[in-house]
């Protein structure tokens, strides 16, 4: 059985459910709890060195990255496929993809952010204005790269990609800490139309969340 040890609210997680779905790959969940440090426990770092989530262990070996994991599914497991047949397709998925988890995401990551904070002498007010600040200045950039003929229903096309896996996550992490979605039309387009997708709703961290 394939097993993923995830957190709940935790966006790179949240991607690799995503894929995980679409591909119907079924899956076991195991929580490490980031709150309580269980990321830095002696057993996960052993499955993953730097400490992080998600971890996935398939096919007889532990998987860690997100986009690591997510390609090595579209390898493995190529249908429905999640990026595009021809490159400059498959550029421009990794490019929105990327634009999201290499460039919103480490500014945003809660510890990066946690440490600003305490170094700035801020408090809740300073993570909350930093966070909306941030998210919103990289999906400004992200709208723009939808502005293309190749964007459909979904980031590209008419299926989910790699984008939309990132996509998503990056949208609940918006609204969570109240970053303005105004005026991004196409990425609002693309959130509604991957909420109407049942293998996306159900990774939404408010389906998975472990009980109290």
């Amino acid at each position: 059985m394939t097993l993923l040890h995830d957190y709940w609210r935790s966006s790179a997680s949240y991607r690799v459910r995503i894929a995980l779905n679409l591909k119907d790959e079924a899956y076991e969940a195991a929580s490490v709890d980031l709150l309580r440090n269980e990321q830095r426990s002696e057993a996960h770092l052993a499955r993953n060195p730097q400490g992080l989530v998600p971890t996935l262990e398939i096919d007889g070996t532990t998987l860690s990255q997100s986009l690591a994991i997510i390609e090595y599914l579209e390898e493995t497991r190529p249908q429905p496929p999640l990026l595009p047949q021809g490159p400059l397709g498959r550029a421009r998925v990794r490019t929105i993809a990327q634009a999201i988890a290499m460039e919103i995401h480490p500014v945003c990551n809660l510890a990066t952010v946690n440490r600003i904070v305490a170094l700035a002498g801020g408090d809740e007010d300073t993570r909350r204005s930093w966070m909306q600040q941030n998210i919103r200045r990289g999906l400004e950039a992200v709208e723009v790269l939808l502005d293309s003929p190749e964007t459909g229903h979904y980031c590209h096309g008419e299926h989910p990609t790699l984008a939309d896996c990132c996509l998503i996550p990056q949208l609940y992490n918006a609204h969570r800490w109240g970053a303005s979605l105004e005026g991004l039309t196409r990425i609002q387009s693309v959130e509604a139309a991957c909420a109407k997708n049942p293998a996306i709703a159900a990774a939404h961290p408010d389906r998975v969340r472990p009980a109290a």
